[in-house]
């Protein structure tokens, strides 16, 4: 067995892990990246398309192009890259938490550090998730998994194909399904509005003549051995018409029915997670119930974009140095999601710096006004026009607007709401 004490270790070689590690090198932190593919990158290898790194590189890059970039300097620094290996369990011991793992290439490894950033990214929901009746043939797959079929694999899933979701990655699996000369018959949507970006609507969808069945559910996937086709029905005020239910031919069902955050090693390392997004419950330094354990990117909450990946885990790397450091936050207020939004994230907000808060609504609100509330006092008010569930918000508040907390009650909480 090998085991290593650095001051931090990293837990997944994604956008988030690479971020943060750098963060806590130029903090002067030894740093080791724990990352269960072979190489860095994470899920960004897969996505061959283009729309990262506008914000990040000011330039528009595919995923394995944002990926390399960070790569390359992750790997001329000094972190210690343990590629191919797999986290199997996180626990304290001591003063230092131990997180045990194990290799193929190193045998088992532990790894003694004073702090951890977990940065494991999310999985996709599947049939079972969405309890989708039917027989069980072949031909089903997450949307996640069909793109990696063809972009890493080479592999043609189906020719006829009908995406059950339209999260982005459908969207996009839509698009990537039609240039490799398949022919999508549709995109099936419960919700009355997509659930993903406006862009990937118009570029995946609109330019290729796909159609969108929005407020629809699927009733039944049917097929012998390879899938048939499958049934869909409109909803009417929450209810299934299924006297309207319409039968659509394929043999290939890609589903992309939502993302949830890998938390399987925080839940046994004692991490508190929020119900609302299925991520950690943090403070505003992005630290969880566990002290010295912090949490950045989408195993935090699901992101639409990279770019607030990097830049949530760079605040993330920071903080954890600071904590190696001693330096704890100051007086801290809990934030709580108000009327209109779904979740808040982070959960606590400290009263002497600037802080970040993002936070998803909870329906399509045009003509919205964002407003941060202490005690039902207004202390910020942004007009935000057009907000929807799919596209992230978010809010930075400093001392400015904590001026009058003087005034507010011990109990006070921050409340972020769009009216």
């Amino acid at each position: 067995m090998t085991t290593l004490k650095p001051d931090a270790v990293v837990v997944g070689g994604g956008a988030a892990g690479m971020a943060a590690a750098l963060e806590l090198e130029k903090a002067g932190c030894s740093c080791v990246i724990v990352e269960r593919e072979e190489g860095l990158g994470g899920i960004l290898m897969q996505c061959a398309h283009a729309g990262f790194g506008l914000v990040e590189f000011d330039e528009e890059l595919t995923g394995p192009e944002f990926a390399e970039r960070f790569a390359e300097k992750v790997l001329a620094s000094k972190v210690t890259v343990l590629d191919g290996a797999t986290a199997l369990e996180l626990r304290d011991e001591g003063e230092r938490k131990v997180l045990d793992c194990c290799s193929a290439k190193r045998g088992v490894v532990r790894i003694e550090a004073r702090a951890v950033v977990l940065a494991m990214g999310c999985r996709e929901r599947n049939r079972g998730n969405v309890r989708i009746p039917g027989s069980r043939p072949a031909g089903v797959y997450t949307a996640g998994l069909a793109q990696r079929l063809v972009n890493i694999e080479g592999v043609v899933p189906g020719r006829r194909v009908v995406v059950i979701g339209s999260g982005d990655i459908g969207l996009i699996m839509a698009r990537r399904m039609s240039w490799i000369g398949a022919k999508v018959e549709a995109v099936v949507e419960i919700l009355p509005y997509p659930s993903g970006l406006t862009r990937n609507i118009v570029q995946c969808l609109e330019d290729f003549g796909i159609p969108l069945y929005l407020g629809h559910q699927t009733t039944r996937i049917f097929g012998k051995d390879r899938v048939e086709g499958v049934e869909i029905a409109p909803l009417e005020n929450g209810a299934l018409d299924l006297s309207r239910a319409r039968t659509i031919p394929c043999d290939t069902v890609l589903l992309s029915v939502g993302l949830v955050p890998e938390n399987e090693l925080s839940r046994g390392a004692g991490v508190e997670l929020n119900p609302a997004t299925g991520g950690p419950k943090v403070d505003s330094t992005l630290m969880t119930n566990v002290p010295g354990v912090f949490a950045c990117g989408n195993v935090l909450h699901v992101h639409d974009l990279v770019d607030w990946v990097a830049e949530e885990a760079r605040r993330a790397g920071a903080h954890a140095a600071a904590w190696l450091r001693g330096e704890r936050p100051g007086p801290e207020l809990r934030v709580k999601a108000g009327a209109n939004v779904r979740y808040v994230a982070p959960v606590k907000v400290d009263l002497s710096r600037k802080n970040r808060v993002y936070f998803r609504s909870l329906a399509v609100l045009h003509g919205a006004t964002l407003e941060a509330r202490i005690d039902r006092r207004v202390v910020r008010k942004i007009r935000k026009g057009h907000v929807q569930p799919s596209e992230m918000q978010s809010i930075e508040l400093g001392p400015e607007d904590f001026a009058d907390l003087a005034e507010a009650g011990s109990d006070a909480v921050l409340e972020i709401a769009l009216v």
